[in-house]
């Protein structure tokens, strides 16, 4: 299979145009067990009604591990908003409305989400008696199953001519409370240095699912905690203000 038309490159993967074929090409040292964790999770939501590029296999290409999706032809979601902004609150009820469409899916094969944030806040630069609040806030926050994307942004979504809309990257999927996936999202509009999108967003989306803020709101210092294990170092004094847990109480 070649390899020739680069569409997209960070440190750790390449994602190359093949015809119909996207291919997510691995650096070499990255995790065999990830790779296939990744596919498998891809492959257990493409069980569900959702729009999702298949599978269409996972090889070695050039001593490198690969998958192999449909490519999607389309913008994302954030390449409209960015050419559109007076289409934002279009965009942005769009963009709910999918992330419900989501969030009412059950896929049981799926980790736990409460399993991996435990896990994460394990692992955190973060001193004992925060990481203590922060198991127990999670500890006690409701059990439940619903599909959580884990990366649930504009540039995940593919919109295409026909105006079909596509959800990729499944990598961070799980099972879980939604509201910890909407705190996710809150937190990737403000990273993303929208601060006002970000409110606009958690407001909107409360309101059309009947969710309280302040139940999403409990969620933010533990998603928080999460991303801070692999955030680059531009993100860690903006998390760190969100972990803080005793004082945002």
């Amino acid at each position: 299979m070649k390899l020739e038309n680069l569409i997209f490159s960070r440190t750790d993967k390449k994602i190359y145009k093949n015809g119909d074929k996207l291919i997510k090409l691995f650096d070499e040292n990255y995790s065999k067990a990830n790779i296939l964790n990744e596919a498998l999770n891809h492959a257990r939501v493409e069980e569900t009604d959702l729009n999702v590029p298949k599978i269409r296999s996972i090889e070695v290409i050039e001593g490198k591990w690969a998958i192999v999706l449909d490519y999607i032809e389309g913008d994302t979601l954030q390449s409209l908003m960015d050419k559109h902004p007076e289409k934002q609150d279009e965009y942005i009820n769009l963009f709910i409305d999918l992330q419900r469409v989501v969030l009412s899916k059950k896929v049981p094969m799926l980790n736990k989400l409460k399993d991996k944030m435990n896990g994460k806040i394990s692992s955190a630069d973060l001193d004992a008696t925060t990481r203590y609040e922060l198991h127990t806030r999670l500890d006690s926050m409701p059990k439940h199953n619903n599909l959580c994307h884990g990366d649930f942004n504009p540039s995940n979504i593919i919109i295409t001519k026909d105006g079909t809309p596509y959800i990729i990257d499944w990598s961070h999927a799980t099972q879980g409370n939604a509201s910890a996936d909407v705190a996710r999202s809150y937190l990737l509009f403000y990273l993303a240095g929208n601060e006002e999108l970000a409110n606009k967003y958690l407001k909107l989306y409360c309101l059309k699912s009947d969710t309280a803020i302040q139940y999403v709101q409990r969620w933010i210092p533990i998603v928080a905690a999460s991303r801070l294990v692999k955030a680059p170092k531009t993100e860690e004094e903006f998390l760190r203000k969100w972990i803080d847990v005793v004082d945002y109480e």
